[in-house]
């Protein structure tokens, strides 16, 4: 008997925006590996600044408003991608977040074609868990694919999930830009002028929004602690408007007389340039993140990264071997970290960079992320 030829996937994804964040990067890293295996794509947001780049790439963009949470705009939003999805014969639509997952489920169903989710985060319940039942729209997914065991774990949890429908494919590192190798002398040089970095000492590195949650409070409190006080160290993030927390943080600096050892700047550009002019790579989260690119960034530039022990982090760093993982809300414990991480000798951090080079490149690239992804595509395409 002749063999069935296999179908193949024509890709809806559907997100809220395209400006900054993981979700949209995995968006546009997942749709040019499909443009590149010249499998017919498509995304769905409400546009933003990395649309160019799917332009560049020449993947059609569908602009509707999918960041609204209104009933009515988003059964409107419904209708407009199941007349999209008709029109363009696409048989996967695959939602990135709440909101647009209710539209593109609905449309989904009324094309009669699969539907699969990314969980992105620990979304939260609300009050009495009112909040469950809009969350729950990405567990609807026919494939439902958890960024990191946390995630996986957190859908377990809280949903009613037949697990054998969940795919654990981790976020990454694209490591033909996160790559020491990579990051020309003019970059570096750039960095060092742009941060005023002096050389003869030792940089820490926090980039990453400026949020409570993000713990830069705790980095200031392990600074003070530090034995070692010999150091410059970058705090590089957005505060998206978060003044008071600025302040607080600015005080803190003041009332421990870090002034001149701690440097705060906004939002930051060429991460890997800014990460290889450092020492030390830091993710101080006090709450668990989903996955934590950070972490995987900085060892994919073999820098000698410190994280808290809570979230993705767990997942992507070796403790001791490719990094140091420290007690989240403990500033003692951050500051035994950063003393341990700039008394280590050039051969430890040679070897710890190596190993966090390689751990990268074996489990966290991006080409795993999206050849994970496209089986799931193939799988659903063919169910």
């Amino acid at each position: 008997m002749a063999k069935l030829q296999a179908k193949s996937p024509v890709v809806l994804q559907v997100l809220p925006e395209l400006d900054t964040g993981g979700v949209e990067r995995g968006t546009i890293e997942i749709a040019a590996e499909l443009q590149k295996r010249g499998i017919k794509n498509f995304v769905a947001s409400q546009g933003g600044r990395l649309v160019h780049e799917l332009d560049k790439l020449k993947i059609p963009h569908l602009t509707l408003p999918l960041k609204t949470k209104n009933i009515f705009k988003m059964r409107k939003n419904a209708k407009l991608l199941e007349d999209f999805i008709r029109k363009n014969n696409i048989n996967i639509v695959h939602a990135r977040s709440r909101a647009p997952a209710w539209s593109a489920y609905w449309a989904a169903k009324k094309a009669n074609v699969h539907f699969m989710t990314t969980f992105h985060g620990t979304y939260g319940l609300g009050p009495w868990g009112i909040k469950k039942f809009y969350n729950k729209v990405m567990t609807f997914g026919e494939r439902v694919i958890a960024i990191s065991n946390h995630i996986k774990n957190h859908i377990l949890k809280n949903y009613k999930v037949d697990e054998s429908k969940i795919r654990l494919i981790h976020r990454c590192a694209d490591v033909e830009i996160f790559s020491p190798k990579a990051v020309t002398q003019a970059r570096m040089i750039g960095k060092l002028r742009e941060y005023k970095i002096r050389e003869d000492k030792p940089v820490i590195l926090l980039p990453g929004r400026v949020t409570r949650w993000k713990g830069q409070h705790i980095l200031i409190e392990a600074l003070h602690l530090m034995k070692n006080k010999n150091y410059y160290c970058i705090i590089a993030g957005d505060s998206q408007g978060r003044q008071k927390y600025v302040d607080y943080l600015e005080k803190l600096v003041r009332k421990y007389k870090l002034q001149g050892k701690v440097g705060f700047f906004g939002r930051y550009s060429d991460a890997p340039a800014l990460m290889m002019v450092s020492n030390v790579i830091l993710s101080t989260a006090i709450e668990p993140e989903a996955f934590g690119r950070i972490s995987i960034e900085g060892q994919a530039m073999g820098k000698i990264v410190v994280a808290s022990n809570i979230g993705g982090s767990t997942e992507t760093i070796i403790d001791g071997v490719t990094g140091k993982l420290y007690q989240y809300d403990n500033p003692q414990e951050l500051a035994n970290a950063l003393d341990w991480a700039l008394g280590l000798s050039e051969e430890e951090v040679s070897k710890i960079s190596k190993a966090a080079i390689k751990n990268v490149k074996e489990n966290f690239t991006k080409q795993i992320m999206c050849d994970k992804t496209i089986e799931v595509y193939e799988e659903l395409a063919n169910s």
